[in-house]
């Protein structure tokens, strides 16, 4: 049996958002840590407006960055290394 309940660590412990029912004391478990793609604004200066206001100046490029031909640049640097690209330095 499986049984999924999300969660968040802090201090050391998991803090679940719900308790699971039809587990035994003791089960084992296994926990799979989720990266978030959230990025805390107020902790790089933005406040509500002003990320509103990136939002919509952002949201005309919205297309073009989500077309499948973007995928190219997904792992840029990776390519670039594969193929021997080297970055040249001006000076």
């Amino acid at each position: 049996m499986l049984t999924s309940v999300e969660g968040t660590y802090r201090n050391g412990r998991m803090e679940l958002t719900e308790q699971p029912t039809d587990v035994d004391e003791g089960t084992r478990v296994i926990v799979t840590f989720i990266r978030s793609d959230d990025i805390d604004l107020a902790s790089q200066g933005i406040n509500e407006a002003q990320a509103e206001i990136l939002r919509s100046h952002l949201a005309t490029f919205a297309d073009d960055w989500d077309s499948p031909e973007m995928s190219i640049y997904d792992n840029y640097d990776a390519a670039k290394t594969r193929i021997g690209i080297s970055t040249m330095q001006f000076s």
